[in-house]
């Protein structure tokens, strides 16, 4: 039987499918209502339309796509070229780096089939520290079982340490390094071996040679496992070309590629943007921050990969949404109204909304309009009514907002633990996790009702995201006037410094990525790019909150970083 949509009278939304009295709304009155109003002062975005639609590239023309075409076949030979086992792991971990390892995953299963075992019959030298964790990290990255146990040979006998010799040999230093980020719950020798390498590498950088210091101050800035792909592809290729063994035919697929997407992203960006504009949220829920360009960045660090634009397009609608409903729980509602919106995503209905203020007309009908409409396109594409899955994840958020407002109004302190249980919701991650599901390849019944239930999987990526947000924004919020995040949280209940607690709040890190490293490659009835795109939500925190709040504040961080990966292409030739 087909299918059909189920709200057909709201595939196209605007303003006349509005109230006349909502469509009329002044914002300056909505700001000086009777109700007493939080700002938090937000600074409008720097990213405007009419900047967005100036971007033009050319690299979406006919001729680059058939050299890469012909580019990726000739990479494609330097798998059959690479004689040496090593040569062989030092190819994928380049193309990896260079990130257009997408394009050969095929090969490079293959690649790792050929030297999977961990033994002295791989034609790995058993005393080369730097192949045996290149090749301990790109098996475990492919969900391989690894043992860490391939790491005593580097410890002494006496007394269990690491042998103090190998802290000369840099390479593979850094290779025990990132390989270490790769360790699971109760793998003690890789914890002992991210501590000895963190160490020393920290001290050797004072006399090593600087192309080396580069390499040392990346890696510790942030590891790559934690690195969103598309950053360390752009640092990577500025690095790889000053290499003595640079590889010129893999540097030019990589910028090309690299051009090719962002490209990509430019036509993405357009047309995201000519729809936020027609919805005017920005400007009719001043109150709100605008950050068009920062949502799509969360979701090209979810998905990068060219086949996943609408994925990107949707999911960028989502987070703006999303960011908005935040700034009204956390800023501008009044309890009692954030109790009727509440109640108004739980009933997911335009009929009961009298009771709501006009901005949060505005706001729930746009949500309402724009989630239908990608309800009624996958529906007519997969034959799934999603609306049942999507009506709780944004419930479920809105009433993980509701707590913390609670909080808030009645100076409510909770325990870490009790901020934990609340946040891993309120962090946005189900909403983004479910679209995500959905926007995806392939929609199953198993993985459906999975999902539904808030795997670890999921659990895990929210936590590293909340963690990673409250170190990066906590402080300008508690200034505004927000409850303790998780810093001030274990500061109160421990009664301990805030440095202490931010250094807490970054162990709390590292063991939930070591239960998200066991989860990501057990029996999952999840598709691969969604697993990914759970692994890529941490990363992309890592990115956002760096250097402080690159979502909410637009710093000269966030725009730099912005123009590197969106705006300015790599130039193919030097000189």
């Amino acid at each position: 039987m087909a299918h059909q949509c189920l709200f057909p009278q709201l595939l196209s939304f605007s303003s006349r499918h509005v109230d006349p009295a909502i469509r009329s709304l002044d914002t300056t009155g909505i700001q000086h209502s009777e109700v007493p109003r939080r700002s938090a002062n937000y600074k409008p975005s720097i990213w405007n339309n009419d900047f967005l639609q100036s971007l033009n590239s050319d690299y979406l023309g006919e001729i680059y796509v058939r050299k890469i075409q012909r580019l990726k076949d000739d990479v494609k030979r330097r798998f059959d070229e690479a004689l040496e086992p090593l040569s062989l792991l030092e190819l994928i971990n380049t193309l990896q780096r260079l990130g257009v390892g997408y394009h050969f995953e095929n090969e490079i299963k293959r690649a790792l089939d050929t030297i999977l075992p961990i033994d002295k019959n791989n034609g790995l030298e058993e005393e080369d520290l730097y192949a045996t964790a290149l090749h301990f990290r790109l098996l475990r990255q492919y969900g391989y079982e690894v043992s860490q146990d391939i790491f005593k040979s580097f410890k002494d006998e006496k007394d269990g340490a690491f042998k103090a010799s190998i802290s000369e040999d840099i390479k593979g230093m850094i290779s025990l390094y990132e390989a270490s980020y790769y360790a699971v719950e109760g793998e003690d020798l890789l914890d002992e071996a991210q501590e000895f390498t963190a160490r020393h590498l920290k001290e050797l950088k004072e006399s090593i040679a600087p192309h080396l210091v580069k390499q040392v101050s990346h890696a510790l800035e942030l590891p790559l496992h934690w690195t969103l792909p598309r950053i360390e592809a752009r640092w990577f290729i500025d690095f790889y070309k000053m290499k003595e063994d640079m590889d010129p035919l893999l540097l030019e697929f990589a910028k090309l590629d690299f051009n090719m997407l962002q490209a990509t992203y430019q036509q993405e960006l357009k047309v995201v943007s000519r729809w936020w504009k027609s919805l005017d949220l920005g400007k009719t829920l001043s109150f709100a921050r605008d950050r068009l360009v920062e949502c799509f960045l969360w979701a090209k660090g979810l998905c990068f990969e060219p086949q996943f634009g609408n994925c990107r397009k949707q999911i960028t609608k989502t987070t703006l949404f999303i960011t908005t409903i935040d700034d009204i729980y956390d800023v501008y509602g009044s309890l009692d109204e954030l109790k009727l919106f509440t109640d108004a995503v739980e009933r997911w209905d335009v009929n009961t909304l009298q009771d709501l203020p006009e901005y949060m007309k505005i706001c729930f009908i746009a949500l309402y309009n724009t989630s239908n409409e990608m309800a009624c396109e996958i529906l007519k594409e997969k034959g799934w009514d999603i609306i049942p899955y999507i009506k709780k994840a944004w419930a479920d958020l809105c009433k993980a907002y509701l707590v913390e407002a609670k909080w808030y109004y009645t100076g409510y302190r909770p325990s870490l633990e009790e901020y934990m249980n609340n946040a891993w919701i309120s962090i946005m991650g189900n909403v983004i996790h479910v679209h995500a599901f959905f926007l995806g390849i392939k929609i199953t019944k198993e993985a459906l009702e999975c999902l539904m239930e808030y795997p670890n999987l999921v659990r895990w990526s929210n936590l590293v995201v909340r963690f990673a947000d409250d170190l990066g924004t906590s402080t300008d919020e508690l200034e505004r006037g927000d409850v303790p995040k998780s810093i001030q949280c274990y500061m109160h209940e421990s009664g301990v410094s805030e440095e202490t607690a931010r250094e807490h709040i970054k162990h709390l890190i590292r063991d939930t990525m070591k239960k998200m490293n066991k989860d990501r490659v057990a029996s999952s009835p999840f598709p691969q790019p969604f697993i990914s795109a759970a692994v890529n939500a941490t990363r992309t925190a890592q990115f956002m909150y760096q250097y402080g709040d690159g979502h909410g504040v637009p710093d000269q961080e966030t725009k730099e970083r912005v123009f590197s990966l969106l705006v300015e292409p790599i130039p193919l030739m030097e000189g």
